[in-house]
């Protein structure tokens, strides 16, 4: 019978190997409390694990040319929505609404974007 330590350190070491686990998929990176919406045109679509990622340009509120960045989720996931690897161009007029990095950097949790037709893309399957 083991001992109630061997027990015990087996349970925290499977604890401590577990977390690292748990913190891939966290948004750490994001406000989480705060939405922002852009509208730009795709610059670069990258339809790659372990996120898709939008790069589009845009103008701030003085006219300026911004460059901003957008992550969305695997494209095995994407795909299961209907996406492929050509669902946005070079050219396409998106809006994204997502979460900003909590850096302040032009990038964005994307949690709705509305396509070059005006509808509502699916980020999640049904």
């Amino acid at each position: 019978m083991t001992s109630f330590r061997t027990r015990l350190l087996i349970a925290m070491t499977a604890l401590l190997l577990a977390i690292p686990l748990l913190a891939h998929h966290g948004a750490a990176a994001f406000d989480v409390t705060k939405m922002v919406t852009v509208k730009g045109t795709v610059t670069d679509f990258q339809y790659v694990n372990p996120h898709v990622q939008v790069y589009f340009d845009a103008k701030n509120d003085k006219g300026e040319p911004e460059s901003w960045q957008g992550e969305l989720t695997a494209p095995n996931k994407l795909s299961r929505a209907g996406w492929t690897k050509r669902t946005l161009k070079p050219g396409d007029t998106i809006t994204v609404t997502g979460n900003p990095a909590v850096n302040g950097a032009h990038t964005l949790w994307i949690r709705k974007l509305i396509g070059p037709d005006g509808e509502s893309l699916q980020l999640f399957e049904d």
